[in-house]
């Protein structure tokens, strides 16, 4: 038996393989409050076939007030329930009664738990609490509670694990990080060594990934392989000779004669993309060996040599090269937590379409946090000398980290990857921590070279 109460006389549509909010919105307007869908499922197993079916049947419920009088018109144009569609007559006054549930799993494919929902929603519409939509509307969606706030569960409690992964993964590079720069020359150099050369194996299976490889031919990998270490080479050759354009020259010659030998036929996206990745990840990392090891002018204005022990290198340790490497470190960090708080703060215009999250509100407030940081540390390390030059040393880090920045997205984008790799838990690949350093050291090298007197001391 199917038994329905209604207020007035209303006519309705109802498909089941619609989404339920609209149904649920048509029993709200209608005031209807369905009891059993008992008949409506025998229905189907009597009336199996594919051709329309049309069927009338008709009920009445006693109350206490009224008795309703109710027609029920079946419409079945395909042999799945799913596709069901239901017309309603009613004529009487709103009767209340209890409501029973389906348990088992209907058939065509829609499970009783489905219909519970609606169900439970249109009991809830009574006559005194139509108008309140959007209380109607809470509770019709209460069947759906429990499976959202499992997902939200799940979803707060792996990001909340991410979280942990970075602070304590980046708490580690950055401690190690700073004892390598403290330590500098070989051991300096070897640590860049070998970031630039799991870094160019990042660039390299980037290269090859479908979203670049569709319009070009990657190199081979034996090729890409030899690249990987030539690049690597190049930092070392740097320190050894003292010139970059030695170690440049060398590893141009030596990529261009592995791609002309290969076993097939040489194409020109193969060289353009391995020589990319020469100026991109062998070429520019070099200027931090010039930086770091090439300024060996003492610090002499620096009060921390002063009191620095003498088992760790004493006075003679603390130089430009390092000085200036601790604060465009310091300052690219600074840029990149400024940049990032200031945008989840205030970001509201786009910066730029190659990456959508960056905003004009958090660019300038890494900006400011840079410079900021900048000048704080020329006055602790006493260099530069003037607060100008640390102003715009400061302004040229940050140019440089966001130039770096956008050039990986660029990568990443036309990859069609999120992160370069896979390296570091909770941080992506090498290429997603240091894609701010690539071209600051070149910049912050050329600034104290060329417009710093006697190095800014």
């Amino acid at each position: 038996m199917a038994a329905f109460s209604a207020s007035g006389s209303a006519s309705i549509s109802c498909s089941t393989s619609s989404s339920y909010p609209s149904c649920v919105d048509v029993f709200d307007r209608c005031s209807l409050i369905p009891l059993f869908l008992t008949s409506v499922r025998g229905s189907h197993s009597v009336h199996h076939h594919r051709s329309a079916i049309n069927s009338s049947f008709f009920y009445s419920a006693s109350s206490s007030s009224s008795s309703v009088r109710s027609s029920l018109r079946l419409t079945r144009p395909t042999t799945r329930l799913s596709d069901l569609r239901i017309s309603l007559v009613f004529d009487g006054q709103p009767a209340r009664h209890t409501i029973a549930r389906p348990k088992s799993r209907i058939p065509g494919g829609i499970s009783g738990k489905c219909f519970r929902r609606i169900i439970t929603a249109v009991a809830r519409a009574e006559p005194d609490r139509i108008d309140d939509s959007a209380q109607i509307k809470d509770e019709a969606n209460k069947g759906n509670d429990l499976p959202v706030n499992e997902d939200s569960v799940t979803e707060s409690e792996r990001k909340a694990s991410q979280l942990k992964k970075r602070i304590f993964f980046g708490l580690g590079i950055g401690l190690s990080a700073g004892g390598i720069v403290l330590a500098g020359g070989w051991i300096f150099t070897g640590a860049l060594a070998a970031a630039v050369f799991v870094g160019s194996r990042e660039f390299f299976e980037l290269v090859r990934s479908l979203g670049i490889a569709a319009g070009m031919t990657p190199p081979p990998r034996y090729v890409s392989r030899a690249c990987s270490i030539i690049y690597a080479l190049m930092p070392l050759f740097t320190l050894y000779f003292g010139h970059i354009d030695v170690s440049v020259a060398s590893a141009a010659f030596v990529v261009a004669i592995a791609l002309l030998l290969q076993r097939g036929s040489p194409r020109f996206a193969q060289l353009s993309s391995a020589m990319f990745g020469l100026f991109y990840c062998g070429y520019l990392p070099c200027f931090w060996v010039k930086l770091r090891c090439g300024l060996a002018v003492p610090a002499l204005n620096t009060k921390v040599a002063a009191a620095w022990p003498a088992l760790l290198g004493g006075q003679t340790q603390w130089t430009v090269g390092l000085v200036a490497t601790l604060i465009s470190i310091s300052s690219i960090i600074a840029a990149d937590t400024y940049a990032f708080v200031g945008g989840k703060a205030f970001g509201r215009t786009p910066l730029t379409n190659i990456s959508p999250k960056k905003t004009w509100e958090g660019a300038l407030t890494g900006l400011g946090g840079c410079i900021v940081t900048a000048v704080l540390l020329s006055k602790i390390l006493s260099w530069p000398g003037s607060v100008l030059s640390a102003v715009a040393f400061g302004f040229l880090n940050f140019i440089g980290s966001l130039l770096g920045d956008l050039v990986e997205s660029v990568i990443k984008r036309d990859a069609g990857v999120k992160d370069s790799g896979s390296l570091i838990p909770g941080h992506g690949g090498i290429l997603d921590r240091v894609d701010s350093y690539v071209f600051t050291g070149a910049l912050a090298y050329t600034f104290v070279k060329t417009f710093l007197p006697l190095y800014g001391v």
